[in-house]
């Protein structure tokens, strides 16, 4: 089954200085945080913000590319999460037919926002990541996963959703 989510925000993993795209399912029970790269992050901020770019970035242009060949993005995917690497697909449509593209989910997200496509995750990922291994070190991963459950929304700072 899969569970339609919405960006909850971006934030930075205090131990490992990363940027972490949180996604949240709409009834808010349930979130799953990703982490992702800096330019991703970026990506997805810019967006988040409507901050406008004076050259296309990168998504921008894989945005242009499926609007002039008359390509639908109907809906993103995050399909599996494997060794504490999450994976996703574009599901697109065209001409009537289903396109089925791999992709990080990072960029997927950053897509489908641009798109204003719908982000799914399997049910099945939400699970399996609620029981990932953080990290080596016990009392880290300890930490960072309270450090997540307690997120308020005033955490989100400028990328609050």
């Amino acid at each position: 089954m899969q569970i339609e989510m919405k960006i909850k925000g971006l934030v930075v993993d205090p131990i490992s200085k990363m940027p972490i795209v949180v996604l949240e399912d709409p009834s808010g029970d349930r979130i799953l945080p990703i982490w992702i790269g800096v330019f991703e992050a970026n990506a997805i901020a810019l967006t988040i913000e409507n901050i406008p770019t004076p050259r296309p970035m990168t998504h921008d242009l894989m945005k242009n590319f499926l609007n002039k060949l008359e390509i639908d993005l109907e809906k993103i995917v995050v399909t599996d999460v494997r060794n504490n690497t999450f994976y996703a697909l574009l599901l697109c449509r065209a001409k009537g037919d289903l396109l089925v593209i791999d992709s990080r989910p990072s960029d997927a997200i950053a897509l489908a926002l641009r798109m204003k496509s719908p982000i799914f995750v399997e049910e099945d990922v939400v699970e399996k990541a609620q029981s990932l291994k953080l990290d080596e070190n016990l009392e880290g991963s300890e930490r960072l996963k309270k450090w997540l459950e307690g997120l308020k929304p005033e955490d989100f700072g400028k990328y609050k959703m």
